[in-house]
């Protein structure tokens, strides 16, 4: 199909999706980047976020966590520690999660209130991607 492109998105555990997309919308630690087909050679760190696959005219939503997107002609690679599509997240385990972090965070040091937040952000952008089911 006119317009598409190869898109890659790996975690340490798996290929999460090998296909081809019409548009990709991911968070960078900069702000959210669309890419189309033919974009510019690009590479940029990923923030905990949404990320965005157009295919066949329609978005699917996956949560992110962290990591790094590259972009050339041929095609766009996404590296990241966690991907899970909307419909597939457990929420009952990200809502633990959340409130795990939330604890922690009133009685750590600083450096585990640092890492908590991270995991408290990661707990929250599940949830809410996970409201975004088909």
């Amino acid at each position: 199909m006119a317009g598409e492109f190869s898109v890659e998105i790996v975690t340490p555990d798996k290929k999460f999706f090998e296909g081809t997309a019409q548009m990709v919308v991911v968070r960078t630690i900069n702000g959210d980047v669309g890419i189309l087909k033919n974009h510019a050679s690009y590479v940029a760190p990923l923030d905990i976020g949404v990320l965005k696959l157009k295919k066949d005219g329609s978005f699917r939503e996956a949560s992110v966590a962290g990591g790094f997107i590259q972009v050339d002609k041929e095609k766009t690679t996404i590296l990241t520690e966690a991907a899970e599509w909307a419909d597939q997240i457990d929420v009952q385990r990200a809502n633990k999660a959340k409130e795990e972090a939330e604890a922690k965070i009133k009685s750590a040091d600083e450096k585990e209130v640092k890492l908590a937040k991270v995991d408290l952000k990661k707990a929250i952008n599940r949830i809410e991607v996970s409201n975004k089911r088909d």
